[in-house]
């Protein structure tokens, strides 16, 4: 994401121009380009540069402390080169922390608020004369890459767990039509999107909200739900892989789609933690015994499912031998690709008040503990991919190398395959290659010629 805008000296035009920073989850980046989108539908120019800009605003991330202090600084940026600054995102919501802490902001809204960024936009600087929509693609303007886009289905969550605060930053669920997401989705892959990243807080329960109700697309109905939304999708063409997917019964549904070659055989499952007691402390759904059958039907069902996950080490309270257990865990379920965040006492989560909270250097002993147990799995599992060849989708080239991600890697989270003799490639192909060799996250490859 975009942390800063270049200081460099802005160019005359006539149309008001609008400087963004756009920080935090891909969830918030769907929000950034809402608000993009209509800017550019409104007349507006995007500056490149601070200087260039007319005014600026920054979205922000406010989940955890880190993230607190880099859109902080984010924003003293702006003010610092620009002065006239718009603050919108999770930050927002958060009281009176920005305005504490910048009172010269023009303005701070909450997250997924693009109509009332543009009212503050507005104000201060008035909307071009006669603008016209054709200056905005039917695509709307985006911040990825042109050959993949993240696809938000919903917003908000009903889980209220007690080391997050997104409830009180976004809301309960609300689902999206149906309808609505097919014919962004349709847009997206006219405009030469070859992967359609599917986010929400919650993807497993999509259309609980709206009782899964009946929705159209193309003049036929679909309901409002995971699997139905999956079996659309998968027929547009383009990879489709799921994020923030709860480990629900229902998923299983949704696999049965991987293994007919849908969508892509790639499931992100949120465990979070392996310990009981952890995992009541948490308000996590489902169990640890339970988690463990699914992965084994999953994989039953589809030899080649990836399986993505993220967990808390260090969470208030979690003893030596609870934190084993979590190694026990992730070594019965040999997961493909993982990520692991010591807890962080966010402002305002409910499990900053429960007792016995970890000290930070043991947080940083266990978390370098769980990646090296999981590098051990990553690198066996990926070592035996060497031989054989798969599909690519080609993100960077230069020269006779390309780098490429599989149907196993979604975009700046996961590892990726650096592939040689890749010259005649470009960005955005689709390619076959042959695996060469496997480190801890990452395949080397060549490609394999086309006959």
């Amino acid at each position: 994401m975009t942390a800063s805008l270049p200081k460099a000296r802005p160019q005359p035009d006539t149309a008001p121009r609008v400087g963004f920073v756009s920080l935090g989850c891909p969830k918030a980046l769907v929000d950034s380009e809402a608000i993009l989108t209509q800017l550019r539908a409104e007349g507006y120019d995007i500056a490149p540069t601070y200087a260039g800009a007319d005014l600026v605003v920054v979205n922000t991330c406010g989940f955890i402390d880190a993230a607190v202090r880099e859109s902080l600084d984010a924003i003293a940026e702006a003010l610092a080169e620009n002065g006239k600054v718009i603050v919108t995102g999770c930050l927002g919501a958060k009281g009176d922390i920005v305005r504490e802490a910048h009172p010269d902001v023009l303005a701070v809204t909450g997250p997924h608020a693009r109509d009332e960024v543009m009212a503050h936009v507005h104000s201060h600087l008035p909307r071009p004369h006669d603008p016209y929509t054709d200056l905005v693609p039917p695509q709307g303007i985006r911040l990825t890459p042109k050959h993949y886009a993240y696809l938000k289905i919903s917003e908000g969550c009903n889980h209220r767990c007690t080391f997050c605060i997104i409830p009180s930053l976004r809301g309960d669920l609300v689902s999206r039509p149906v309808g609505d997401v097919m014919h962004e989705a349709e847009s997206l892959v006219r405009s030469g999107v070859k992967e359609l990243l599917v986010i929400s807080q919650d993807t497993s329960a999509y259309g609980v909200d709206v009782k899964y109700r009946v929705g159209f697309w193309g003049g036929r109905p679909v309901k409002t739900r995971m699997t139905e939304l999956c079996r659309a999708l998968g027929e547009l063409g383009a990879w489709v892989r799921l994020h923030y997917v709860y480990p629900y019964p229902h998923v299983d549904e949704v696999v049965s789609l991987m293994s007919e070659g849908r969508i892509l055989p790639y499931l992100d499952v949120p465990f979070q933690h392996a310990s009981p007691r952890i995992l009541k402390l948490m308000k996590r759904p489902a169990s640890t015994q339970k988690n463990l059958e699914r992965i084994r039907g999953w994989r039953a069902a589809c030899p080649d499912i990836t399986l993505r996950s993220t967990f808390i080490v260090g969470f208030p309270g979690e003893t030596e031998r609870e934190f084993e257990e979590l190694l026990a865990f992730l070594q019965e379920a040999q997961l493909d690709r993982v990520g692991c965040f010591a807890y962080s006492p966010v402002e305002g989560a409910r499990a900053n008040a429960l007792p016995d909270p970890v000290p930070e250097a043991v947080k940083e002993e266990r978390r370098e503990r769980f990646m090296g147990v999981q590098a051990q799995i990553s690198r066996a599992r990926l070592a035996r991919k060497v031989g054989r060849v798969v599909d690519i989708l080609v993100d960077e080239v230069k020269g006779s190398k390309a780098v490429g991600r599989s149907a196993a890697d979604a975009p700046e989270i996961d590892g990726v395959v650096q592939v040689d003799g890749a010259r005649g490639l470009s960005v955005g192909q689709f390619a076959k290659v042959r695996i060469t060799a496997a480190g801890e996250h990452d395949l080397a490859a060549r490609v394999v010629p086309r006959r």
